[in-house]
């Protein structure tokens, strides 16, 4: 592993490294979306490769799936896997009890379907990304494109009446034309700046026509991995209360990683 990686690069890593130890030969994994889930796909295809790792991967994103094939993981549909072992996913928010929001890259509906057909999900983290409450992050909604925009009115509605501090939200863009995700569905962030109750605030938006999920995991998250700059990583476990620490040393090394961006 390079020295020269940014701190923010560094905390991806170790965390993303630190994840693979839950990782065991024959398992059926569902892999992530996003920058930090990226580092964890190349660190499992380089023990496909180096240590003969055998396992099944479950992408929630096209780019996961074609990031995983190109790491010589074998990549299967959920449909074929039917449960998951583990699944390894990053997350754009945390709490202390591991509720989090997600949502960032456009994944969450697959995401979340991953997660929940999972034996376990851990999430891999930078320390920026932990909050005492959710909300500062935009929430992001996925919603079908027919009428979308009184999906949109019903939802800033509902917000009248929930325990947040802001009701803008917008439509997701790629460029000049709505962002479409991989089931052809656009996303309404939500700018909501805290969230008082996401359990109920995450039931009240899923009850609204035109909503297909959103990216609250509330109760879904079993364990957090979360990479610190300095090459530290720190593993929360909230169903046995543990907290583990540890600390990677970083080496000047060609690496399968230096190509891996934000």
């Amino acid at each position: 592993m390079p020295s020269d990686l940014s701190p923010i690069d560094k905390a991806k890593f170790v965390a993303a490294k630190q994840a693979t130890t839950y990782v065991q030969s024959g398992m059926k994994v569902g892999l992530g979306t996003g920058s930090t889930a990226a580092w964890l796909v190349r660190c499992l295809g380089e023990m496909v490769r180096d240590e003969g790792l055998r396992i099944k991967g479950v992408p929630t994103s096209t780019r996961t799936a074609e990031l995983a094939r190109g790491a010589g993981i074998e990549v299967i549909s959920l449909d074929e896997a039917k449960w998951l072992d583990l699944t390894i996913d990053g997350a754009d928010e945390y709490d202390g009890d591991l509720n989090l929001i997600k949502g960032g890259g456009g994944a969450l509906l697959q995401e979340k379907i991953v997660a929940t057909a999972s034996d376990q999900m851990v999430v891999i983290a930078d320390v920026s990304k932990q909050v005492e409450t959710l909300g500062a992050f935009p929430l992001p909604v996925e919603v079908i494109p027919f009428g979308w925009q009184t999906t949109k009115t019903l939802i800033e509605e509902s917000l009248i009446g929930m325990d947040v501090l802001g009701n803008t939200t917008s439509l997701r863009m790629n460029g000049e034309t709505p962002f479409v995700t991989d089931e052809g569905n656009h996303i309404l962030d939500l700018h909501l700046h805290r969230i008082g109750n996401a359990r109920q605030l995450s039931l009240v938006i899923n009850q609204i026509p035109g909503v297909v999920e959103n990216g609250l995991f509330i109760d879904i998250c079993d364990s957090v991995v979360i990479g610190y700059g300095d090459g530290r990583v720190e593993v929360r476990d909230i169903t046995n209360g543990t907290t583990d620490e540890k600390t990677f040393d970083f080496l000047d090394e060609d690496n399968l990683f230096s190509d891996i961006a934000d």
